[in-house]
């Protein structure tokens, strides 16, 4: 199965490199090209896509803004120049961020790790604590399965639009059908602290932190300005 994605880059060369991308993997189609956001946003009025590349510095209306206004936003990889935009844009619920000049190799993580979110959000999977262990497991139905994780196993949960991710430290991805301040409600207070809008973290995770990021493995999670102190409590704790 394919999965259809547009390009908006105000940038012919960005084009020109994620089309080529595009076109050698197996698994996208590019359903439409746009150099700004004003003629992305009427093709969306009339088409689903299930994910937009989207620039962040374009004339009369950047990235940020226009994924803002639209009401069905679809999986977003942001390609920018500026790092320090990927704060902003996990506050929109963007999936991940390409820093140009783009290379393939992370353009195909980015793009893999997007198609496993929309495989996984199929399952319509649902969280429960798991009373019976003294709530040191929760349970993840998700169809016919019944798996019960260690609360121990768990690094961080991402929120993404109506879904939460759940990462393990085995390299394992959950999702789970439910906001993230749903979802988190199920997480201790004591093992877990909410780092960002869209993030909750173990404390054991928290090992330092660098320019306002957190790193967990080949995650870098991002810290929000208003609960910076909350992860400066948990570093002092440790």
């Amino acid at each position: 199965m394919k999965h259809s994605c547009i390009i908006v880059d105000d940038e012919p060369l960005a084009h020109e490199v994620l089309e080529s991308y595009i076109n050698q993997g197996e698994n996208l189609h590019l359903a439409g090209k746009f150099h700004n956001a004003t003629d992305a946003g009427k093709f969306l009025l009339s088409n689903k896509i299930d994910i937009l590349f989207l620039d962040i510095e374009m004339p009369e209306v950047n990235g940020l803004d226009f994924l803002q206004s639209l009401r069905e936003k679809p999986i977003t990889i942001l390609t920018t120049a500026y790092r320090d935009y990927a704060l902003e844009g996990f506050e929109l619920g963007v999936m991940d961020y390409l820093l140009k000049p783009i290379a393939m190799g992370r353009f195909n993580s980015a793009v893999a790790r997007v198609i496993e979110f929309l495989q996984l959000k199929k399952l319509e999977a649902h969280v429960f604590p798991d009373t019976t262990t003294d709530s040191k497991n929760i349970t993840i139905k998700t169809g016919t399965k019944t798996l019960s994780i260690p609360i121990c196993s768990i690094t961080h949960i991402q929120g993404l639009k109506d879904y939460s991710i759940v990462y393990t430290d085995d390299n394992k991805k959950y999702v789970i059908k439910g906001y993230l301040k749903v979802i988190g409600k199920i997480f201790d207070e004591r093992n877990f602290v909410r780092v960002h809008k869209s993030f909750i973290m173990a404390r054991n995770c928290i090992k330092n932190i660098n320019q306002d990021k957190i790193e967990v493995g080949s995650y870098i999670i991002p810290v929000g300005r208003v609960f910076k102190n909350d992860v400066m409590s948990v570093l002092r704790s440790h």
